[in-house]
């Protein structure tokens, strides 16, 4: 009798363990699944009011491509000069004209604030090769950089001296061919020509580069830090002195430029710099992110209620580049990246 009470007594032990962890498991995917509903709903919601605010977005660059109303209140700055509308467009949180949600931010960069490889020459790229690799750089490595890039370029599969064409690149894993065309089809198609992912391999190219329009000049009212930092002459101190002071006021000619940069380094830089504007835009939106208390602490006390003086944690958006040309026709879509990573949209860090 004592043998089959203690057989009992198990088997109800292990009954009762049995059904504890089938409760526990069936718990489990009954929380899992209503989190994913909830994660869902959100996901949902969010990329509704991400199409939203790209629809205002879009509305909002049509409607600065047509003149200008008479009556329109111009926005001056310090010294009475009437400040640009269209450098508005240079990555800060925008409040648009169909204004959306508090909740959304949306930011657009037009593309003449970038470094168009398209329109670049060989000797305005080993300037850019040069100031990557660093003091003294290597004359071979920016020779085989060089010779890489004219063999991409080029219309035959002939390499050139310290050139790489379609026998090199068939013989990586994964291999492809080389582009042996005039222009590339999108900026991550740098990485794919021999060296240039290493050159890059920290730099977010989309930031840095288009492939749209023409010419090599960079409108420093627009430029993103991603860009700059790439530009012959600029130092990172320098980059945060033109960040600040386009905030203030408008670089409306190169004389402007020259007083805040040394002579020498103007002189380096002077190729680049110009006042040009595109029609090609990178637009971002996304919902807005809290703050954490602790790096809201570290930013000086009279940025705390100025949104485009916070820190934003938020390094992922959606994304489209459009080509907006007129008032009357939407805009024509060249790209759609879901989780585009943001360029550099920390404000400017100067101490005084």
């Amino acid at each position: 009798m004592q043998r089959q009470r203690g057989s009992v007594i198990i088997i109800v032990l292990w009954t009762s363990i049995l059904l504890t962890v089938l409760v526990t498991v069936m718990a489990g995917k009954v929380q899992l699944s209503a989190r994913t509903a909830f994660h869902n709903r959100t996901a949902v919601g969010d990329m509704a009011d991400v199409a939203s605010a790209m629809n205002q977005a879009e509305m909002e660059l049509m409607l600065e491509s047509m003149e200008a109303p008479i009556d329109q209140e111009l926005k001056l700055d310090d010294e009475g000069n009437v400040r640009s509308p269209d450098y508005r467009f240079n990555g800060q949180p925008l409040t648009l004209y169909y204004p959306v949600g508090e909740d959304m931010v949306v930011r657009i960069y037009n593309h003449a604030g970038k470094i168009n490889l398209n329109g670049m020459s060989v000797a305005n790229l080993q300037l850019i090769i040069e100031k990557r690799l660093g003091p003294e750089p290597d004359p071979q490595r920016v020779q085989e950089l060089i010779g890489a890039w004219t063999d991409w370029h080029d219309l035959n599969d002939q390499a050139g001296i310290n050139g790489a064409e379609s026998d090199y690149y068939e013989s990586l894993d994964p291999p492809y061919r080389a582009r042996n065309a005039r222009e590339l089809d999108s900026v991550e198609e740098l990485r794919l020509i021999r060296g240039f992912d290493e050159l890059f391999k920290d730099v977010n190219l989309d930031a840095a580069f288009t492939v749209y329009g023409q010419g090599e000049i960079v409108n420093l009212n627009l430029a993103t830090r991603e860009a700059m930092q790439l530009l012959p002459g600029l130092t990172d101190e320098l980059i945060e002195q033109i960040l600040l002071y386009r905030e203030l006021r408008d670089f409306r000619n190169r004389a402007d430029v020259g007083e805040i940069i040394p002579i020498e380094n103007f002189v380096e830089l002077s190729n680049w710099v110009g006042t040009n504007t595109s029609a090609v835009y990178s637009v971002y939106a996304y919902p807005r992110a809290e703050v954490e208390k602790g790096d809201a602490e570290e930013e000086p006390s009279d940025a705390a209620g100025d949104p485009a003086q916070q820190v934003d944690p938020v390094t992922q958006a959606y994304m489209e580049i459009w080509d907006v040309r007129s008032g009357s026709d939407r805009a024509r879509v060249y790209k759609v990246d879901p989780y585009a990573r943001l360029p550099d949209t920390s404000p400017p860090k100067v101490e005084d």
